[in-house]
Formats: structure tokens, C-alpha cells, sequence
């Protein structure tokens, strides 16, 4: 194994030379223009990306957080207002909810899905509730037929957190549709990502979009001297703009490349004793941003595939609940066992559509012989 290639997790430069031309001569445009903000490719660049998500509106910010912070605010969710969501994810869903002053009540996962267990989320219902949030983790859309049923008996908007979710389905209905609205983060690793930080929010609700645009660019009204609420800066860079719509032309392409190493995995993988991997439910599609394992000596293989210079991660050591920077909303072990179980033994494995098949049938093998070594931490 000295001589092999060190794998990564993600191989940008793999990309970039799929596409240089095109990215080149975006960037050229832009530059040429010198119209680095709100210039015409952050709007055709909402008017693509609804249109690829089969929604009507999306409006780019500045990251996928003030995606989800701005939503907030759109919603007008503030002191006193609860929102339910899970802490198996990224930190940014809970800051989002603290940030408007809200309070965070977490729900516990399915262990089957990794995503919001609907099984649980009416209990967690109270007269102060305003939003809920089901997170798109890993691809894999929620179960949001379900979620949608409950939050409406209950007068609740559903936002998508759909940060790694780009084209996850429900049949034949996209993230960004699943919901009353949807955040997506552009995060450089992400299926469809900048060469930076940009993020978007998406809805069939017109209106909702242009009072999120609005907040996001200083709270502007008839002109820009016009500042009719509070508002902040958060718009999408021009540059970023025109090279988010070259990609968005590859998008059906990659994620179908991912979705085939995601099966090459399955097949490679299943049925290992103490492994299991990621199933897709019946009628979705997944995105296959991460493909993510449960295995019981999960740190033993971390470090050993570390060691042969393949590259894993942990997606994520600590369910957001037990996070310090939640406060209040701080709780304690044993209140999520799923999640807490789950951030013990997930591990996602290299995942893009560049990566060769050879090099994920050497990544298998490793954890194969790992795993059939019984070697424990």
C-alpha cells in the first residue's frame, strides 16, 4: 500500500479539470464585467436553480447558516417561539434557530434513515412551537410525507434542511418542494458547490422568497437607500453565481456517478458482520452527498484506514444536544440514544463522482480486512 495514492474524501481538483473550461471562462466573464455583486448571473442563477428544484423561487445568500438564520427570520420566529429539530446534524441547524432567539427541542432519529423519526415528533409539539426543521442528512430525504401530515394538523411550516440534499427526491418531487421551503448550503464539497461559501433559499411561496431576499440585503425596499426593516448583508457573489450555473448544468450527471459508486459500495460492502450500510427507502432517491456506514470498532477503522492513506470522517462525533454553544438548549446523555448511539459507530467513507472504481474497490477491501480481523480499539 506505500505506493498507492492517498484517497481523499473529496477530490475538488478532479472536478475543476472536468470543467475548466467553462469555469474559466465564467470567471472571465465576470471579472470583465467587474460586476462582483448582484451582477446577472446571481439572477439567472436563482431562476436555474428553482427551476432545476422544480420550485418557483430561490433567492442566493451569503452560506448555507444565513440561509437557514434568514428563513428564520422570514418566518418571524424570535424570543419565546420554539422549533423542533434534530441534533444528528451539522451545528448550523441549531445556531440558525438560537441565533433569532429561539428555542431549539431536538427530536431523535430513525436508525434506519439517520433523519427526524416522525414516530416522535408530535410529542415534542407544544402551543409554543412555530417551525419544524427535518435535516436531509447525507442525502437521504426525510420521511416527509409523514413530517408534512403531523406539522400541518398542527398549523406548523415544514423548512427543509436540505444542505447536502441536492436532488435528493420523493418520487418524483425534489428538496426544495418537500416542504414550505428549503436551505441549501453551496459549501465548496457539496454536491453542488462554490469555489467559496454561498447558500440558497428556496420555496413555492413567492412571497416568503422576496421578505428572505429582502432581510438578506440590508432590509431594502423600493431602492437601495430604501432600508424598511432590519436587515443584513448576505447576497450571493457574483463569481460564485456564475460558477454554481456550470456545475448546475453537471448536476443529473455527478449525482448519478455517485450513485453508482454508493452502489458499488453496497455491493462490496453488505453483510459484513458489525457493518452496516446506508439504505435509500422505497419510492426516494438519495442525493449520496456522504456515504455514510455504522460500524462498532468505528475508531479502530478510522485510524486504519488513516494509516493506509485513505481518507474517512466522522459525520458527526457529537449530536448537536450535548454541543456547548446550545446553552439552555443544552441537554444530557441518554436524551437522544439514537443519535448518541449513531455518533459513536457512522463513518463516511470517500464519496465523489471522480473517484475511480479501482481506488473504491481498494477502500472496501481495507475495510473488509478490517473487519475480518476482528481488530478492536
Amino acid at each position: 500500500m506505500a505506493n498507492s495514492r492517498s484517497i481523499p474524501m473529496v477530490d475538488l481538483k478532479a472536478q475543476y479539470a472536468r470543467i475548466k473550461p467553462e469555469v474559466d471562462a465564467a470567471m472571465e466573464r465576470v471579472v470583465s464585467t467587474t460586476a462582483f455583486v448582484r451582477g446577472a448571473d446571481c439572477e439567472l442563477f436563482e431562476r436555474e436553480f428553482a427551476e432545476w428544484c422544480g420550485a418557483r423561487a430561490a433567492v442566493g445568500v451569503a452560506n448555507g447558516t444565513d440561509a437557514l438564520t434568514l428563513a428564520l427570520r422570514a418566518y418571524g420566529i424570535g424570543p419565546g417561539d420554539e422549533v423542533v429539530t434534530v441534533a444528528n446534524t451539522f451545528i448550523a441547524t441549531g445556531e440558525a434557530i438560537l441565533l433569532n432567539g429561539a428555542t431549539p427541542v431536538f427530536v431523535d432519529v430513525a436508525a434506519d434513515s439517520f433523519t427526524l423519526d416522525p414516530a416522535r415528533l408530535e410529542a415534542a409539539i407544544t402551543p409554543r412551537t412555530r417551525l419544524v426543521i427535518p435535516v436531509h442528512l447525507y442525502g437521504h430525504p426525510c420521511d416527509m410525507d409523514a413530517i408534512n401530515e403531523i406539522a400541518c394538523r398542527h398549523g406548523l411550516p415544514v423548512l427543509e434542511d436540505a444542505a447536502q440534499a441536492h436532488g435528493a427526491a420523493i418520487g418524483n418531487r425534489r428538496a426544495g418542494t418537500l416542504g414550505h421551503a428549503a436551505c441549501f448550503s453551496f459549501y465548496p464539497g457539496k454536491n453542488l458547490g462554490a469555489y467559496g461559501d454561498a447558500g440558497a433559499v428556496v420555496s413555492n411561496d413567492e412571497a416568503f422568497v422576496a421578505k428572505v431576499r429582502q432581510v438578506a440585503n440590508h432590509g431594502g425596499g423600493a431602492d437601495k437607500y430604501d432600508n424598511v426593516v432590519l436587515g443584513t448583508n448576505s447576497r450571493l457573489d457574483t463569481l460564485q453565481a456564475a460558477i454554481l450555473r456550470v456545475k448546475l448544468a453537471q448536476l443529473e450527471l455527478w449525482n448519478r456517478e455517485r450513485a453508482e459508486r454508493a452502489a458499488a459500495y453496497g455491493a462490496a460492502l453488505d453483510g459484513i458482520p458489525g457493518l452496516t450500510v446506508p439504505r435509500v427507502r422505497p419510492g426516494t432517491t438519495s442525493a449520496w452527498h456522504l456515504y455514510t456506514i455504522r460500524v462498532a470498532d468505528r475508531d479502530g477503522l478510522h485510524r486504519h484506514l488513516a494509516e493506509r492513506g485513505i481518507a474517512s470522517a466522522i459525520h458527526y462525533p457529537r449530536p448537536i444536544h450535548l454541543q456547548p454553544a446550545m446553552g439552555a438548549a443544552r441537554g444530557s446523555v441518554g436524551d437522544l440514544p439514537v443519535s448518541e448511539q449513531l455518533s459513536h459507530e457512522v463513518l463516511s467513507l470517500p464519496l465523489y463522482p471522480e473517484l475511480p472504481m479501482a481506488e473504491l474497490e481498494r477502500i472496501c477491501a481495507e475495510v473488509r480486512a478490517y473487519c475480518a480481523a476482528g481488530v478492536r480499539s
